[in-house]
């Protein structure tokens, strides 16, 4: 008779099966009951504490994009001796001068102008009923047209339905006043990023293994380089489309020039998509100016777009990741619906890492593979 193993008795239990800890905890319905609703409740804490949270999330990601944009300048200066702390603050210095300049020369004469569009819509309304333009578009599409003008002066010039789509006084001024906080928030977050790049890059690499830290580094280096000339491109071919909307306008003769100088800007932000919305938006408006005017504006801002996208783009983005147009478009539109105008500006650049990635580190690893 061998030996009994130490621990096989027959008073030992057995191991249970695989799915025993399973059908055993169901067998207990109020424990079973009571976990899973904590579980539910703890999931839907979450979820509302990511949904309050979301205005934070977006100052932080505006932040750090701002110091991305920041970060080439700082660079520039520190290659000419500078250092890191004196170039930072000269950079927001200079920066803060720069958009302070534009909105003092800007803002009073946008409102000034968003004014008078507002007291003269009646008259470029009464004006373009006269046109041989409505007269062919009531023809063609019956009494429709006249009464969607009126319903559209109506909303555009009623105090009521200003106020309405507004949320009223109070909640104008508590928008006005949350512009203004969040805006100070993302400056000063910006200068701690600026400031604190290199250490943050720093220990990022470190969280990874030793045998990849240098890849990654390489990699940090190029997205967050990348990023920062993708930024500067963006404002400088926005700029460089205000300015063109700016004289095109004053050379027609058509209304609102830097209001529109403006929206080109903020619009044409949005990329590959924003330049045609604002072709659209701009032809429309200089319609209600005349029918020549329009069909000018129309023309010449086509013939812009082509030099934009094949002269001025590929001077100004070619140290940046290049990423296909459809990539481009789709990122703009996921990005822009969750987020709106930052979403569709960090898309583009989340996407182009995104592809970094990819290139370097999946595709080689699936190459190794035999």
């Amino acid at each position: 008779m061998s030996a009994a193993t130490p621990g096989s008795g027959p008073d030992t239990p057995l191991d249970p099966p695989a799915g025993r800890t399973f059908w055993a905890f169901l067998r207990r319905p109020f424990a079973a009951g009571f976990l899973l609703t904590l579980g539910g409740l703890a999931a839907v804490a979450l979820g509302l504490a990511f949904t309050n949270l979301s205005t934070v999330f977006v100052y932080i990601a505006l932040a750090l994009f701002i110091a991305l944009g920041l970060d080439p300048a700082v660079h520039w200066l520190e290659g000419r001796g500078m250092s890191r702390a004196l170039a930072i603050v000269s950079v927001t210095v200079g920066v803060l001068v720069v958009v302070a300049g534009v909105l003092l020369l800007i803002i009073p004469t946008v409102v000034e102008q968003i004014s008078q569009f507002i007291s003269d819509l009646p008259n470029l309304v009464a004006d373009f009923q006269e046109s041989d333009t409505y007269a062919w578009a009531e023809e063609t599409f019956g009494d429709h047209v006249g009464t969607l003008l009126s319903d559209a002066q109506n909303l555009l010039t009623s105090p009521s339905n200003l106020a309405a789509i507004g949320g009223g006084v109070l909640q104008v001024g508590t928008t006005i006043a949350t512009a203004l906080s969040g805006s100070l928030i993302v400056v000063v977050l910006s200068l701690y990023f600026v400031a604190s790049l290199p250490t943050m890059k720093t220990a990022l690499i470190r969280l990874a293994p030793a045998r990849s830290r240098e890849t990654i580094s390489g990699m940090t280096d190029q997205i967050t380089a990348s990023v920062g000339r993708y930024l500067v491109g963006m404002i400088t071919l926005a700029f460089m489309n205000a300015v063109f909307t700016f004289i095109v306008h004053l050379a027609i003769g058509l209304p609102f020039p830097q209001l529109m100088a403006m929206t080109a800007f903020c619009i044409t932000l949005i990329p590959l998509i924003g330049p045609v919305l604002f072709w659209i938006i701009g032809s429309v408006v200089a319609l209600f100016t005349s029918p020549v005017s329009a069909l000018i504006f129309a023309a010449v801002y086509v013939v812009y777009m082509q030099v934009e996208a094949y002269v001025f783009t590929p001077r100004v983005m070619n140290r940046t990741i290049a990423i296909p147009g459809s990539l481009v478009v789709i990122g703009a539109l996921v990005g822009g619906t969750l987020l709106g105008l930052l979403g569709a500006l960090i898309a583009i650049p989340v996407t182009a890492s995104i592809l970094l990635i990819i290139k370097q580190v999946i595709i080689p690893r699936q190459d190794a593979r035999v």
